[in-house]
């Protein structure tokens, strides 16, 4: 997995949040047998920009805690098999790596939630990287069954990397 990260406000994070975002990335490729290197982006942005994002994108004006811009459209959720016949231009053309989408994340909310819940912080951004990353390969939580499936695959692909949701 290649990836392009950047944080944007100055704020700090207690950990190697650049090697947790590859560790979650990659784990929730292998769970969902992802067959292609993949490119993915990831911004931490602020509470502004993710408001104006949201936004522009959704048409929600309020702050959110992550925001997921996939670049592939799935027949069902996690299935890569028609990606090369359905979607050739999703491929790097350079590289020849799949470009999977970008994920933006808001730092304060993701501080506040993590005292909210009473887990640490890597864990909250554990979490949000891989709601993002699953996402990006199709999954969605619009209706209560895909909810139901999502949280599933999220709980089990960061129980599987040791992220738990251990105390503060």
């Amino acid at each position: 997995m290649t990836f392009y990260a950047e944080n944007e406000t100055g704020m700090e994070l207690p950990f190697d949040w650049k090697e947790v975002f590859s560790l979650v990335g990659e784990g929730v490729l292998e769970q969902e047998n992802c067959p292609y290197e993949t490119e993915i982006s990831l911004l931490l942005t602020d509470e502004k920009t993710i408001r104006e994002m949201n936004r522009e994108t959704r048409g929600i004006d309020q702050v959110t805690d992550v925001l997921s811009f996939p670049n592939l459209f799935f027949d069902h959720p996690g299935d890569f098999s028609s990606v090369e016949d359905t979607q050739a231009d999703c491929f790097h053309p350079d590289t020849g790596e799949l470009r999977l989408g970008e994920m933006v994340i808001c730092m304060e909310k993701l501080y506040e939630q993590a005292e909210s819940y009473g887990h640490s912080v890597k864990r909250e951004f554990a979490f949000l990287v891989a709601h993002s990353m699953l996402h990006l390969c199709g999954y969605d939580h619009m209706e209560a069954e895909e909810e139901t499936v999502m949280n599933s695959r999220q709980e089990k692909v960061l129980n599987l990397l040791g992220i738990t949701r251990e105390q503060l």
